[in-house]
């Protein structure tokens, strides 16, 4: 549990100085969402930015707990689910999808983070200037394809 811990508090410190929100938990995994509830003139730019800050800090702080980052973005479904008694807020859609196939495909990728061109595309010059666009895949569970895009690595 404490691994764990030390893991989210480097998420979660990342996800609100970017201006997002942390979703929920499950497991090892988190989903954070950017620009809902709380409008953002630049989601990609807070998500994008917020995802190399977290796999920057994890490679540091937490080394022994490797994690998949994945960003993706786009329309969703946004609002209360559940009933009288207990109520969730929560995402819907193709991009969250997208993000949790992302995870899956970054553990294996260097630096363990990607996203998609189009989150990339769709921030500011400033950020699209720090990721580099790579190969095209089929994401497990779509039928188009998805470029990818990853962090220019330092040095």
């Amino acid at each position: 549990m404490q691994l764990l811990n030390r893991f989210f508090a480097v998420v979660i410190d990342e996800i609100d100085r970017h201006r997002g929100l942390v979703n929920k938990f499950q497991g090892d995994a988190s989903l954070a969402i950017f620009g809902a509830p709380n409008h953002l003139d630049r989601p990609e730019d807070q998500a994008l930015a917020a995802a190399r800050a977290i796999a920057e800090r994890l490679a540091n702080e937490v080394p022994e707990c490797p994690a998949g980052i994945g960003v993706a973005s786009g329309q969703v479904v946004a609002g209360n689910v559940g009933a009288n008694e207990r109520f969730e807020y929560t995402v819907i859609g193709e991009p969250v999808n997208q993000a949790a196939r992302l995870c899956e495909l970054a553990k294996s990728h260097p630096g363990q983070l990607l996203a998609t061109a189009d989150t990339v595309r769709g921030a500011t010059e400033h950020e699209s200037a720090l990721w580099s666009l790579g190969e095209v895949v089929t994401l497990r569970g779509h039928d188009q394809q998805t470029r990818l895009a990853s962090p220019v690595q330092a040095g």
